[in-house]
């Protein structure tokens, strides 16, 4: 799948988000290194932090079916610049093998990053003694 195609699936996606109370719609694809696609919309609720973002949305629906291994994600939203991901879709992004980030905008801005680049001395298994990870 290319850049462009998986783009397009995050824009599809953000069509579907859920986004009552700040109008800000986002959309992810995020495709896996079988070549599976997982999408994920942000979903908004009256209790602001039970919200989820698009990027975690489409991470648990790739873990939910035995995903673990990425190889990239696009996010998409209607916004001056590329959207970014948020400090805990950053954390979240880190604690799985994923090779690059699409941040995009609905204006056609593309930007690529490695989670590395997104979250620099990010917090991951190894800082935790004897724990190690399960990937």
């Amino acid at each position: 799948m290319t850049d462009r195609e998986l783009i397009a699936r995050a824009a599809a996606a953000r069509e579907r988000a859920y986004a009552p109370y700040s109008g800000f719609s986002v959309g992810a694809a995020l495709l896996t290194e079988n070549g599976n696609v997982y999408e994920g919309v942000n979903v908004e609720n009256a209790s602001y932090p039970v919200g989820i973002c698009a990027e975690r949305a489409a991470i648990a629906a790739a873990v939910s079916c035995g995903e673990r291994h990425f190889a990239a994600l696009a996010v998409i939203a209607d916004s001056p610049g590329v959207c970014v991901p948020c400090g805990m879709c950053r954390q979240m992004l880190v604690e799985f093998p994923l090779r690059r980030i699409l941040l995009a905008n609905t204006a056609g801005t593309v930007r690529v990053m490695t989670p590395a680049e997104l979250l620099p001395c990010a917090f991951g298994a190894e800082a935790l003694p004897g724990k190690g990870g399960q990937r």
